[in-house]
């Protein structure tokens, strides 16, 4: 007897910086989502499939839930929230010696949709606390299971995909088998272009700069790709290019390493900085930058 086919969309949210895109990389396995230390390092919904003959699910990695400042924080809440009213199951990530916060987890106590709480970053915790955390968190929201997990060392990730698979519908794939992602290539070499800023960077850089696509020519032998970087003012565009270009081209070298083991062949990347005034809280300006329709 032929076994019945499950698929469905699951959403990771948590509030920021506590490992939602790593978890993401670990569960897909590629990495599709930019990671650092610093919070909001995630802007956009990214989804990443996971494929076999029986099954296909559709994990969303979404922005940090937070209190919006700037209209995008506003673009970025929305993606949460388009993720939760479609989602079959949802991964609530919590960090190790996090509490309840009624403004970002309350909401969780009204939804129908299956959640698993995961208690992510155990790595850092002795194993004697995991039941006491378990405990807590089981009594404050209504997940299915809470289960203590490291997306960093994989540590009990691999418990989490059974589970999803009892929970996920009956249904076909929504995308075709081979693709990994609803992500264009154009995308994920800004994305890359990002990480570097904000691990190079301190302070409001890595937040007021935005990373545009201007030219992506796939060659037989090469790619060659042609970015703008934006950012809010003048003084920001001398610290981003740096003594003699020296901080950019750090950037550029790191993240053409990084695009060349991401797309597989060598690449040739030119970048070049300029100022889009207040962009984050312009909305002609996110809609440009593709956080608006």
């Amino acid at each position: 007897m032929k076994k019945e086919h499950k698929a469905g969309f699951v959403s990771i949210v948590g509030k920021p910086n506590v490992g939602k895109s790593t978890l993401m990389n670990r569960l897909v396995g590629e990495t599709l989502s930019i990671i650092s230390p610093k919070a909001q390092t995630t802007r956009h919904r990214i989804m990443g499939m996971l494929n076999s003959d029986d099954y296909q699910i559709v994990y969303s990695d979404t922005p940090g839930i937070l209190e919006p400042k700037y209209a995008l924080h506003e673009a970025m809440m929305n993606y949460v929230k388009v993720s939760l009213e479609d989602a079959d199951v949802i991964l609530l990530v919590i960090e190790y010696g996090e509490k309840f916060d009624p403004s970002v987890h309350e909401q969780f106590k009204k939804l129908k949709v299956p959640i698993l709480l995961l208690v992510n970053k155990v790595d850092k915790s002795p194993k004697a606390d995991r039941k006491e955390i378990i405990a807590y968190w089981k009594a404050l929201i209504p997940a299915r299971e809470v289960i203590p997990v490291s997306a960093l060392t994989g540590e009990n990730v691999d418990t989490i995909l059974p589970t999803l698979l009892e929970l996920l519908p009956v249904h076909p794939a929504y995308f075709p088998k081979d693709d990994l992602t609803n992500r264009s290539e154009r995308f994920f070499a800004a994305e890359i272009i990002r990480e570097k800023i904000f691990y190079n960077y301190s302070q409001e850089i890595p937040y007021s700069t935005e990373v545009g696509i201007e030219d992506f020519k796939d060659e037989e032998k090469i790619l060659r790709i042609r970015a703008t970087l934006f950012v809010e003012r003048d003084s920001q565009k001398g610290i981003l290019i740096g003594k003699g270009g020296t901080s950019l081209k750090k950037v550029g070298t790191e993240a053409r390493a990084d695009m060349e083991r991401f797309f597989g062949k060598k690449v040739f990347l030119e970048t070049h900085v300029k100022v889009a005034a207040d962009w984050r809280k312009q909305k002609d300006k996110l809609r440009m930058f593709g956080y608006l329709e």
